[in-house]
């Protein structure tokens, strides 16, 4: 359990509550989650982050009147940088896409511009947001490899399992092999957390890429699955997996992107990096 459930910047959330749903413009239902709550305790600061990256959001249930009271639906992709002070809390966020359905909008990009204004007002920075039709939207044909055409799948390891409460120090073992790997991808499809307030399961896979001395795959792999029992926001996640790998691995070059399964018409890939900005495009099957 992280040890800032009780934090109060959470206590103010509707998430875990009963709401009511609005299908007016609001953008007052946005709520924030600062990302300093978890950093603080991964010893990272907003100062000297040890990752570049970013959270990409697809939104699959946006709908808004034209002029003329016409339905218009799209499917949305919303992009927040890492160095970004808050996170927008997902059932908040549901509410503020639902609150479109029975507005008037102009045109496409007076929806978009709304969008950014108001995202990149929650998160504390500038949102990118790009809406497409919903044939079409390329970001989000299904790709089978995420990185690189090689990524090995390390779920067919057998495991003995005792515990499912994270237990970073598994990672230890990985750290004990001298050959060095140039850039290998792995991917997991075994993760899964809950979430912080509600305790719903979110479910992810996960991919890993690196260089430097080659990690245990069954260590990885054991590590991953402590995450099971783990109360934790998807971001929150990836970051400590990321800050988790870094201590206990010697790697020069880590990339750790998650894609979650969506709730509500939302899902959430957080991708942190030591060398790359911009997260993969590219979804699951599960997706």
């Amino acid at each position: 359990m992280t040890n800032y459930k009780n934090a109060t910047a959470l206590s103010q959330l509707t998430l875990g509550k009963t709401t009511t749903y609005c299908s007016e413009y609001n953008p007052e239902l946005l709520q924030a989650v600062p990302r300093s709550l978890n950093r603080d305790g991964l010893a990272i600061s907003a100062d000297n982050l040890p990752f570049m990256g970013e959270d990409v959001w697809y939104g699959y249930e946006l709908s808004w009147l034209n002029s003329s009271g016409k339905p218009i639906v799209a499917v949305a992709e919303f992009r927040f940088p890492c160095t970004s002070e808050n996170i927008v809390e997902s059932k908040s966020f549901k509410l503020y896409l639902n609150s479109f359905n029975q507005s008037r909008f102009p045109s496409w990009q007076d929806v978009e511009n709304c969008l950014v204004k108001d995202l990149s007002n929650i998160c504390g920075s500038i949102a990118a947001v790009k809406l497409f039709s919903v044939d079409n939207c390329p970001a989000l044909q299904i790709s089978r490899q995420v990185f690189s055409e090689e990524t090995i799948c390390i779920d067919d390891i057998e495991l003995e399992i005792e515990n499912y409460q994270l237990d970073p120090t598994l990672l230890i073992d990985a750290n004990c092999r001298d050959e060095v790997v140039e850039g290998e991808s792995l991917v997991s499809h075994l993760l899964k957390s809950n979430c912080l307030i509600t305790n719903q399961p979110d479910w992810a896979s996960i991919y890993i890429q690196y260089s430097g001395k080659k990690i245990a795959h069954a260590s990885l792999l054991a590590y991953l699955i402590s995450f099971r029992q783990h109360n934790e926001f998807h971001e929150q996640c990836i970051e400590r997996i990321y800050c988790d790998i870094k201590k206990y691995c010697d790697v020069t070059d880590l990339s750790v992107f998650a894609r979650y399964t969506r709730r509500g018409g939302l899902d959430i890939n957080p991708f942190r990096s030591t060398s790359k900005l911009r997260a993969p495009m590219g979804r699951t099957l599960r997706q």
